[in-house]
């Protein structure tokens, strides 16, 4: 285990924002994890897992504890021993995301293509049950096996066990700060057929077209481009966490109230047929926003709302955590005021 001190974090973030940790660890087997975690505890030191870094927002004054950056990486792919239409990848806590999606799709494995160009790692995908386009890591993560800090061993769960919901898993809610993900296995349908149940993506093949995997991951990554969701170097659009805010979801009186107050009708998206069920609906964060007062560009000092979608804050050079934070709280009220709903945070605040 290599301990490093005052390590500077905003290079580990998308956001290119954050002061030192005090102790830093990139940890690239599941010994170091041990290693740097029984030190931690040794000493009363507070742990934080760092992993591709794009979704979070460090504090200017950094991290007063231990950083565990989780960089084991690998790829192994077999088929299911249950069903041979179906290939398992177990894949490592530190894979880069995009670069695993791309090879599910070459491989011609379907259950992910729509998560194509989300920056990150695979370790973090269960955490926060990534989604996007019409799907969700929940549908197709088979297990997941994590260190557990309390108990000091490692455990694995099953998707079931894992306690997913729009944006939220065990690992962000009741198990906070409990576990650290060190691999995670994901069941893919071999000659599977894409989804493309958003909108944007069925306008794109209309007229009795037959995409492939590799057509509706290739628009997607078009798609979150032209948005500035997909991190690209020197382009200041790119120095975010993505989604600042959570689609909210709204019973059906939230919704006709939103309408009558505004005159229009929000855009909203599936929500998953529990929701749903329960007479739910998910809307369009970025709408509210926008309604609310805030265009595409919206500045105050260096941070400003993202020029290609009003969903991302963004660092337009030299902005501070805290300069993030005060227009976050600008939008955030401005929307409660004008329609009564509270927007959720979704990066994950560190050091604050």
């Amino acid at each position: 285990m290599l301990l490093e001190e005052n390590k500077l974090l905003a290079p580990f973030t998308s956001f290119q924002i954050g002061g030192p940790a005090r102790w830093f660890v990139e940890a690239r087997t599941e010994e170091e994890v041990v290693e740097a975690a029984g030190w931690a505890r040794e000493r009363g030191v507070a742990l934080f897992v760092l992993g591709g870094g794009s979704n979070l927002l460090v504090s200017d004054a950094g991290f007063d504890g231990m950083v565990l950056h989780i960089a084991m990486s690998g790829v192994d792919a077999r088929p299911a021993q249950d069903l041979s239409y179906q290939i398992i990848y177990r894949v490592g806590a530190g894979e880069d995301w995009d670069r695993f999606v791309s090879r599910t799709v070459n491989d011609n494995c379907a259950g992910i293509e729509c998560l194509a160009g989300i920056p990150g790692t695979a370790g973090g995908t269960p955490v926060q049950n990534v989604g996007a386009y019409g799907q969700e890591v929940a549908t197709t993560i088979d297990r997941v096996r994590a260190f557990d800090l309390k108990q000091e061993r490692f455990v694995e769960f099953t998707s079931a066990e894992c306690g997913f919901a729009y944006r939220h898993s065990r690992f962000n809610t009741a198990d906070r700060d409990r576990f650290v993900v060190t691999r995670v296995d994901y069941r893919l349908a071999k000659g599977g057929s894409p989804a493309f149940r958003y909108a944007e993506l069925q306008r794109a093949f209309s007229g009795g077209v037959k995409p492939t995997l590799n057509d509706v991951s290739a628009l997607v990554r078009q798609i979150r481009r032209s948005k500035g969701m997909l991190i690209e170097e020197d382009v200041a659009d790119c120095r975010s966490a993505g989604s600042f805010f959570k689609n909210p979801i709204l019973n059906v009186e939230q919704v006709a109230r939103i309408e009558a107050e505004s005159g229009m009708q929000p855009p909203r998206f599936p929500a998953g047929p529990e929701l749903e069920n329960a007479g739910c609906l998910k809307v369009s964060a970025a709408w509210l926003i926008e309604q609310a007062g805030f265009t595409k560009g919206y500045a105050m000092g260096a941070a400003s709302v993202s020029t290609l979608h009003t969903l991302a804050l963004v660092n337009r050079g030299g902005a501070t955590a805290q300069d993030i934070l005060a227009l976050a709280d600008r939008i955030r009220s401005s929307v409660e005021q004008r329609f009564g709903i509270q927007l959720e945070t979704e990066p994950v605040l560190v050091g604050f």
